[in-house]
């Protein structure tokens, strides 16, 4: 199990057994590089962890208050004495981003523990004799005799949000610990999970003006970046050119002690989705040392089943091989990168929220549904219904109760949340009506507990990871993130444009150009690519003899929807990307019955 990890912890490895419990553990050694070495042991306690905790030095101080001692100087101890002070409630006191468990052998009881946002993962399996944890599903498929079946409701759920949401997996039987949960799994075999955080669901403080909003997200900021550059090694920064890694890079040049930062970039042949200029501009105004990658189609289709193993899943975005590539980059000189992940879920960055204020949306409303955007969705999308329930014949239910629960469309979580009928699980509607404040705080709410855990958290763990690179996002500092959603929309949406506290928090360390410049995203140009370099390649995919998607799907569906798409009638590269990559996790895991394996 833990050779299968050896991405995530290349510097050491170390192993201990009890009688009835085994923990096995690799280290990226980041902090207290010479020490700290885990499985560790206090008194009672055993752990076994994974990230980091950004105010341990605080934490320790009032433990050595509290009369407890330390032999290291890492964070690892602090965990240990803090379960030991506290119990399950020290996790509550924990400012990081971690994966982490404890055996306690005066309870026998085992505790997992996962991050408030779901920046680091955590995976479990239980069959009510053998409990297994680990960091990546890999690790206990290693340990199980065979494979587990594909959970057909799982793979509803992955063609429609490109991911699956927590506590299920495409795997039957592994399951997902959700953000900001613990799990207890007592000596009688006895599982009991909890959440100790929650994304706050209070309404926003109308009270707060947009003055003191800056200056509370500019403290906010710089406090969240100052303390993820804790560390013992050098550390980094993605650069996109965009807002808000560019602000992250710009507190960072000013908190460094030399003033100067390395920071990496991905770039494309196509002009039209190429953000190295803007990149090259801020790097130049900060002075950083800047380093570049060029992502090209024939890239993915060399490297595909390895990030797919890596990623334990399919590829949800095309984004994830450039980012890849530049931990692989940055991991020449650097262990841990900053990012720029979460600032678009929890200060409206994306158009739709624009599009939500200008609609006159009001909280008022008692569902989505009702509102004029989402009547246009509806609207809008019979065909692809139609197609999708087509497609997926050989699993879709065909009551027109549940008609959309095979929607294979690429809207955003509570869009499509907001058309399911008759949904078993929780939906995402749940998470909607559960969130408090106007119709943008609940469109935050919604993506913060998605979109964001589910896809591009997990991108980033799991693409820099597998080149050995912590990735470090400030902005999901949990007391930021507490701020944000005490923040009105106001402050959020202003003036017609999405994000405006944060471009002017930005404006103190950029130039008014670099802030003000639209928006593009980290966009990967599928749609050239599927009509040019990796044409053949999608169809010599999706439509062999032995494909699964053909086997599972229909393939005159798919034909259809791969002519749509070369021909130009509809740009397709979402649906076909989404298939592609659900077919190369499949080969991956399943061919000819072999174990999991990395290509």
């Amino acid at each position: 199990m833990a050779s299968q990890l050896a991405h995530r912890g290349p510097d050491d490895e170390g192993y201990w057994r009890g009688l009835e419990i085994a923990f096995g553990h690799r280290r990226l050694s980041i902090i207290d590089p010479t020490g700290s070495e885990q499985p560790m042991a206090k008194a009672t306690a055993h752990v076994c962890f994974n990230g980091e905790i950004f105010n341990y030095r605080e934490l320790r101080s009032e433990l050595e208050a509290a009369g407890h001692t330390f032999t290291t100087e890492g964070d690892t101890e602090v965990l240990l004495s803090l379960y030991l002070q506290h119990g399950r409630d020290g996790v509550s006191k924990l400012d990081g981003q971690f994966g982490y468990a404890i055996f306690d052998e005066s309870s026998r009881d085992l505790w997992l523990f996962r991050d408030r946002l779901g920046i680091l993962p955590l995976y479990y399996h239980w069959d009510g004799k053998t409990f297994l944890f680990a960091s990546e599903i890999k690790a206990l498929l290693a340990a199980l005799p065979s494979t587990p079946a594909v959970d057909e409701r799982a793979l509803k759920e992955y063609l429609a949000y490109r991911s699956v949401p927590p506590p299920h997996t495409l795997f039957e039987g592994i399951r997902k610990l959700q953000p900001g949960h613990t799990l207890q799994l007592t000596s009688k075999g006895e599982q009991r999970i909890e959440p100790y955080w929650k994304v706050p669901v209070e309404a926003a403080d109308a009270r707060i003006v947009p003055s003191e909003a800056v200056s509370l997200v500019a403290s906010g900021v710089e406090r969240a970046v100052k303390s993820r550059m804790v560390a013992d090694v050098p550390i980094g920064a993605f650069l996109s050119g965009g807002i808000d890694s560019s602000l992250v890079v710009a507190v960072m040049s000013k908190l460094a002690e030399n003033n100067r930062v390395e920071t990496f970039s991905a770039g494309f042949d196509d002009p039209r989705f190429d953000e190295l200029p803007y990149a090259r501009e801020v790097s130049t105004q900060l002075r950083t040392e800047h380093h570049e990658v060029i992502v090209r189609p024939a890239d993915f289709e060399g490297m595909w089943p390895k990030l797919t193993w890596h990623r334990d899943a399919p590829i949800s975005e095309p984004a994830d091989i450039a980012i890849f590539q530049l931990a692989s980059l940055a991991r020449k000189s650097v262990k841990v990168l900053l990012s720029g992940e979460g600032a678009d879920e929890l200060f409206a960055g994306y158009p739709k929220y624009r599009f939500a204020r200008w609609a006159g949306l009001s909280s008022l409303l008692p569902a989505p549904l009702r509102c004029p955007l989402f009547r246009f969705l509806e609207r809008s999308t019979p065909e692809k219904h139609s197609r999708a329930r087509t497609m997926f014949r050989a699993m879709s239910a065909a009551s027109e109760g549940d008609r959309f629960q095979t929607w294979f469309a690429p809207f955003t979580a509570y869009e499509r949340d907001a058309l399911i009928a008759g949904e078993e699980r929780a939906s995402h509607m749940d998470l909607w009506r559960a969130a408090g404040g106007d119709v943008i705080q609940r469109m935050l709410f919604v993506d913060c507990h998605t979109w964001l855990s589910d896809n591009l958290l997990e991108r980033g763990d799991r693409m820099a990871m597998a080149a050995s690179v912590e990735s470090r996002p400030p902005f999901l500092d949990h007391n930021l993130v507490e701020l944000a959603f005490r923040l009105p929309s106001s402050v959020k949406v202003r003036n017609g444009k999405g994000k405006w506290v944060l471009k002017e928090v930005a404006r103190g360390f950029l130039p008014d150009k670099i802030v003000d410049r639209k928006k593009v995203g980290f966009r990967v140009p599928l749609d050239a690519w599927f009509r040019e370099g990796l044409r053949e390649f999608a169809g010599d995919l999706l439509l062999s003899s032995n494909s699964f998607v053909s086997e599972v799907f229909d393939r005159s569906v798919i034909d259809a929807l791969l002519q749509d798409h070369l021909t130009g009638r509809r740009n397709e590269e979402l649906r076909i990307w989404t298939l592609m990559c659900l077919e190369v996790w499949h080969d991956v895991h399943y061919r000819d019955g072999e174990r999991s394996r990395h290509p």
